[in-house]
């Protein structure tokens, strides 16, 4: 259980770990690329290192050198069948993407499992495209995990896609590096393009046009070298901490600024935030820059579904804003939070109304008239790396202290979240 008391102000400059998404897409790229992968600051969470273990089992080589790791890879078929089952953790990035890699494979059989939570996840939304494909796939009933894949040729697809995200398209277009033709992915609304720009690092031709994704298959990756800015969604609770705490300021550097990941600057900034964001560089394709944030009076936002899927993962931190805004804030369109590590909308109204706050849950979002005031209570993670570092912000402009059960999962996107407050934090 962690303990967090009122804060009198934060103060300083930091870094945050490397990009979790970018991370993942680094090491299953560099496994079936030709030649080898420098990955330079990839993340260390839970998370990312469950990719780096499935990559391993599957018989790729992968060296720790201080800040470094080198992957020598193998190609699209170097895999080889590994005698246990592939454990993906807490991790959906990991047992989707790997999916869309795995079908195509030369070896009969590949068991996906991952812990509690992931057991819980729905993985119909990538057993459908790859069984389009031609893919064979069993899960639990109801599309659960473990999914048992059984390796085998795949022919392209035009697939539209109910929901935008960024999972399924990547898996998608992984699977269509082993199909013989164009595979197409059409969103109704544009995700993080990681992949995209990652892919073309490696090699790959890559067409763009609005929501619509395409590749041509066969193809091949080719090593490269890659540089994983800062995670824009770790950075967000720092943001949000500068927002609220009275007489703080805080500087972000090296953190991401791709525009498919901002999505909470924007909000915040419509909000009235004092926030400043400095571009200075691009690495494999990502700009790089600086945030710095002043203590700001905020008003109320409606936020449209089109915009979710640039600030999916900022939802919870975004959710404790609102309660601070002069003015109603109105979310919807994220019905997706439903199936996250918890269900995201109810672990924020829970927690929440635990803390004193009046706040109305939509099916797909929440209405919060504001400001309000609150007060410590005892709140739960849920087991939820997201709601649990929100929920320590929200101790930090609370009444009293404030208690959160079950803080270890942090450790699924940024182990050092508690260290890094501490530094900033004026108590």
């Amino acid at each position: 259980m962690q303990q967090i008391k009122h804060a009198n102000a934060i103060r300083g400059s930091i870094t945050v770990p490397g990009d979790k998404s970018i991370s993942h897409r680094a090491l299953l790229f560099a496994a079936i690329a030709e030649g080898k992968t420098i990955i330079h600051n990839l993340s260390s969470s839970a998370d990312v290192m469950s990719t780096l273990h499935c990559i391993r089992q599957l018989n790729i080589d992968a060296i720790v050198k201080n800040s470094e790791i080198e992957i020598e890879g193998t190609g699209k078929f170097g895999f080889k069948a590994s005698r246990h089952p592939l454990d993906c953790g807490n991790s959906g990035t990991t047992i989707r993407l790997l999916s869309g890699i795995l079908a195509a494979q030369p070896f009969t059989t590949s068991t996906l499992v991952g812990d509690e939570s992931l057991s819980k996840r729905p993985m119909k939304r990538v057993i459908e495209p790859l069984t389009k494909m031609g893919a064979h796939i069993s899960s639990e009933p109801g599309g659960f995990p473990p999914l048992v894949i059984h390796g085998q040729p795949l022919t392209p697809i035009s697939y539209q896609m109910p929901i935008a995200s960024a999972q399924v398209k990547s898996c998608v277009l992984l699977a269509g590096l082993y199909a013989t033709g164009t595979t197409t992915v059409i969103e109704p609304y544009p995700s993080r393009d990681h992949t995209e720009r990652m892919l073309r690092d490696f090699g790959l031709n890559v067409t763009t046009i609005n929501t619509s994704v395409s590749i041509e298959g066969p193809a091949k990756l080719f090593g490269s070298e890659v540089v994983v800015p800062g995670d824009i969604s770790s950075a967000a609770f720092f943001i949000a901490a500068a927002l609220m705490v009275p007489d703080s300021e805080v500087t972000i550097k090296n953190v991401c600024l791709n525009p498919t990941r901002t999505g909470l600057l924007d909000v915040l900034q419509r909000m009235g935030g004092n926030i400043s964001i400095r571009e200075y560089e691009t690495k494999s394709s990502e700009p790089i820059g600086e945030i710095r944030v002043t203590t700001s009076q905020l008003s109320g936002v409606e936020i449209s579904p089109d915009m979710i899927p640039k600030l999916i993962d900022e939802i919870p931190i975004l959710a404790v804003l609102a309660t601070q805004a002069q003015g109603k804030t109105i979310l919807s369109g994220a019905q997706e939070l439903r199936v996250k590590e918890s269900d995201r909308l109810r672990s924020i109204v829970t927690n929440l109304a635990a803390m004193g706050i009046e706040i109305e849950e939509l099916e797909d979002g929440f209405i919060i008239e504001g400001p309000q005031k609150l007060t410590g209570a005892s709140v739960d993670s849920f087991g939820d790396h997201r709601i649990a570092m929100a929920f320590s912000i929200a101790g930090l402009i609370s009444k009293g202290t404030t208690h959160i059960k079950d803080v270890d999962c942090v450790r699924i996107s940024m182990p050092n979240f508690y260290e890094t407050l501490a530094k900033i934090l004026i108590s």
